[in-house]
């Protein structure tokens, strides 16, 4: 399964929700707790001004950065230094910078060759090359999943429209061969997940020789049967939720220990 997934465009349709979202803030939802443990709404906000002009002056203006020690550890030292030095902006400072700084990533990434070689690799997929198709497929789950948990801390309604979220989810599962290495089962094991939700869909993922590889949906010869509700998923896949308390909201029919496995695919660096 190797359809690329062409999402350049919807990079500004994500930051207008974004920018929507943070102008119908009251002064004290700004300072809600997230999901994310470290950060309130402020530093969510200021971490995605931080991402996108970090994103522009390294590989648009090619001034490269420091090169990375440990990758978790260095993305985690340069998102605490990215929040610091945005987070105490007024919120209309802030949106007004997102809203310029957006408006730039979005032309930057319509701009590029989708099928040409990306700065950076999809890491959290397992490669050490990616397309520009790929890393902007990325960009757009980091920025939907961020503004989603601005939505779920202020208790605004999720951005569920299929045309965004359903592209995001398809980048979140690209990650499962990498995720399922160390898995073991005979050629041929076939587990498929179902996100259940208009925005869902169903990926098949088997045993191909010595690897993990998606394919083409096939319900013959299932072993385990993953169905996860849309509300979830985005939240399993990027340390939103506790492995436990998503193990009681999900369903695996079949081989309940090997579909257990999709619970572990974090499409997040750090």
């Amino acid at each position: 399964m190797t359809n690329p997934i062409l999402c350049a465009h919807l990079l500004r349709k994500v930051d207008e929700e974004l920018v929507t979202l943070l102008f119908s803030l009251e002064p004290e939802e700004w300072n809600l707790q997230t999901v994310a443990p470290e950060w309130k709404v402020r530093d969510v906000a200021a971490h995605l001004l931080d991402t996108s002009l970090r994103k522009l002056v390294i590989v648009r203006d090619s001034r490269p950065g420091p090169p990375p020690e440990d990758l978790a550890a260095f993305v985690n030292r340069l998102n605490r230094e990215g929040v610091a030095a945005y987070r105490d902006l007024s919120p209309d400072a802030l949106i007004q910078r997102i809203q310029k700084a957006s408006e730039e990533f979005a032309q930057f990434h319509e701009s590029l060759d989708p099928f040409a070689p990306a700065a950076f690799a999809v890491s959290w997929a397992g490669e050490d090359r990616s397309l520009n198709w790929f890393d902007t497929a990325r960009e757009l789950t980091e920025r939907w999943h961020h503004q989603q948990q601005i939505r779920l801390a202020t208790k605004r309604p999720g951005i569920m429209a299929r045309e965004l979220y359903h592209p995001v989810l398809d980048c979140f599962l690209r990650g499962l061969p990498y995720s399922f290495r160390n898995v073991d089962a005979l050629p041929g094991t076939k587990v498929l997940i179902e996100i259940e939700g208009d925005a869902g869909g169903q990926w098949l993922l088997a045993k191909t020789g010595a690897q993990w590889s998606l394919m083409e949906p096939d319900p013959a010869d299932i072993v385990a049967h993953v169905c996860i509700p849309q509300e979830l998923a985005w939240r399993v896949f990027t340390k939103g939720v506790d492995r436990a308390s998503a193990r009681k909201r999900i369903r695996i029919e079949g081989d309940r220990g090997l579909g257990e496995n999709v619970l572990q695919l974090t499409a997040i660096v750090a």
